[in-house]
């Protein structure tokens, strides 16, 4: 393993964010040490980490690790420190619970140089339980938002199932939102304003881990930071020259899933004043909200609750009560 050593000419440089994971970080690593492609750095960033994380670190000996051992200050800290570590033509992120298929890093590269891609995006699978379920993105041609508006709407909005171009990063000086939870959503919705050839792989490169405790099964009462999140988002669509319904349309999207995830919220209060917020926040910014235009589902019974305050609460209370058990 190595502190600070640096390696010539690196394609792709992994960013790996870390707080407690002993038991997840070895197969992670695994997983990064075993790409097909050799040209390749990973940083970690141990962000305070108090349990057995770092002694499992240090049994890796690869020249291009470089491991550096922070405060606790946050995930948007931590990836914002690796991007200034970071010296690879192209960036990636990777939680360190989840792995990637060991040719990832060389499906990516290739793919991007191909096609001249500033943004790389890719299917991706969901780990849960001891069950692998491959989750597809809308095939789409390479192109920019400019020339293609819906792109927004397609690409999810995590981080992780992506190649970053470093130049673009740093020339736009986009970084993570070190303030607000969420962080990840405006760092994405940054990097497909700005970059000018965005490309999809039609390949799954990389698996999301879904544990118990994690981001995605447990909510707090920071989730009305998303409301935050939105507003730098819409502002930041309006300064591009976004169509006002494709702005719309993701503000729908986002808030009905942050919504329909609130059965995962354990108080009750929390929920049902985040729902409240909710819609509030779509009355007074998309008064129109309920047209169906602004929901692709097409189970009725389904978009009746996307668009009802009070089912939503009813749904989130029933379809909730196993995880608060």
């Amino acid at each position: 393993m190595s502190m600070d050593k640096k390696i010539k000419n690196v394609d792709i440089s992994i960013i790996v964010p870390i707080y407690n994971a002993e038991k997840y970080i070895k197969k992670c690593l695994t997983s990064l040490i075993n790409q097909t492609k050799k040209n390749v750095e990973f940083i970690l960033i141990n962000d305070g980490s108090f349990d057995k994380t770092e002694d499992i670190i240090k049994e890796f000996d690869d020249y291009r690790i470089h491991y550096y051992k922070n405060e606790n200050q946050g995930i948007g800290k931590s990836r914002n420190f690796g991007i200034k570590k970071a010296i690879g033509k192209y960036i990636m992120f990777l939680d360190s619970d989840d792995y990637l298929p060991y040719d990832a890093c060389e499906k990516y590269y290739n793919h991007a140089i191909s096609e001249n891609s500033n943004l790389v995006v890719s299917d991706y699978y969901k780990v849960k339980s001891g069950t692998i379920e491959y989750f597809s993105i809308p095939s789409f041609n390479t192109s920019c938002l400019k020339n293609n508006n819906e792109l927004i709407l397609k690409i999810n909005l995590g981080p992780c199932n992506k190649l970053y171009d470093r130049k673009m990063l740093i020339d736009n000086n986009i970084l993570f939102d070190e303030k607000y939870k969420y962080e990840d959503v405006p760092f994405v919705v940054s990097c497909i304003i700005n970059a000018k050839n965005i490309s999809k792989i039609d390949t799954a490169l990389y698996y999301y881990v879904i544990h118990e405790n994690s981001e995605t099964t447990v909510r707090d009462d920071r989730v009305f930071d998303i409301l935050k999140i939105i507003d730098v988002i819409r502002l930041n669509l309006k300064k591009a020259n976004m169509v006002k319904e494709i702005i719309d349309k993701l503000t729908i999207s986002i808030i009905t899933n942050y919504n329909l995830q609130q059965r995962y919220q354990i108080n009750r209060r929390t929920r049902n004043a985040f729902i409240d917020m909710s819609f509030n926040y779509l009355e007074k910014n998309v008064p129109d909200y309920k047209n169906k235009k602004y929901y692709d589902s097409k189970n009725i019974f389904r978009r009746f609750i996307e668009k009802n305050k009070i089912m939503t609460k009813v749904y989130c209370f029933v379809s909730g009560i196993k995880y608060r058990r």
